[in-house]
């Protein structure tokens, strides 16, 4: 699963790395971004490709509130053309979600450690997303939501978690954006992808708590830090 990202490049940025309009106002840098949390991500329309702010947690058109959103933040590739609620969209709403990492946990003795994963380069990492438009039957205000993307992991990701977001490379994103693309030729995208080398580092558990949010969330511990944090959660309690 993908449940918490950061994002810390504005959308003038993004929209030079994926040749795009920037037409979304900017977040600031984000380092630990949630589920129903609004983030950036890639749209084409026709030929037309722009950087849009979306909330996490996709609600599909027929929902009859926003509440079902807060648990569509990813999307099973494995069902994603059974499932009621992203079937539509894998068809026609695809989007790409740019992430400077993303975090997942590993159980360690009593701790679940956090880890951030991204590129070597320093560079984006380019999740496949899907999105979709509901009206707030309140309002009548259009709300524009997406769903991460996940699969079986590969190799590197084996031993964290059994399953991680789906890698859009480069080269595939035309083919991810475009609303006339094939199912059939997509879901080979969807394979875990041995080629990918992620860098991926233990980070502070400041992150377990989605109200905090700054640079200290992805700075790499080393082994005396993890070892700390290890004796900490075991070490009893005043009234143990």
């Amino acid at each position: 699963m993908c449940g918490r990202f950061a994002q810390q490049r504005p959308a003038s940025e993004l929209a030079e790395i994926f040749a795009a309009e920037p037409l979304a106002d900017d977040l600031g840098p984000r380092f630990n971004v949630a589920p129903t949390d609004e983030a950036l991500v890639v749209v084409q329309r026709e030929d037309r490709r722009a950087i849009y702010a979306f909330r996490w947690g996709l609600i599909p058109h027929w929902a009859e509130s926003a509440k079902v959103g807060s648990r569509m933040f990813n999307a099973r590739a494995e069902t994603l053309t059974s499932s009621p609620a992203f079937r539509d969209a894998f068809v026609r709403k695809r989007c790409l979600i740019p992430v400077d990492g993303f975090y997942e946990w590993k159980r360690e003795g009593t701790v679940r450690q956090p880890f951030l994963i991204g590129r070597t380069d320093g560079m984006p990492l380019t999740l496949a997303g899907l999105w979709a438009g509901w009206r707030d039957p309140a309002t009548e205000r259009v709300v524009r939501t997406f769903t991460i993307v996940t699969s079986r992991p590969n190799d590197q990701m084996a031993d964290i978690h059994n399953r991680m977001p789906v890698v859009v490379p480069e080269e595939i994103w035309p083919l991810w954006l475009d609303p006339s693309s094939e199912s059939s030729e997509l879901r080979a995208l969807l394979e875990p992808n041995d080629d990918l080398t992620l860098r991926i580092q233990p980070v502070s558990r400041l992150v377990n708590d989605v109200r905090n949010d700054g640079p200290e969330l992805i700075e790499p511990l080393d082994a005396e830090a993890i070892e700390r944090g290890r004796a900490a959660a075991v070490a009893p309690g005043f009234f143990d």
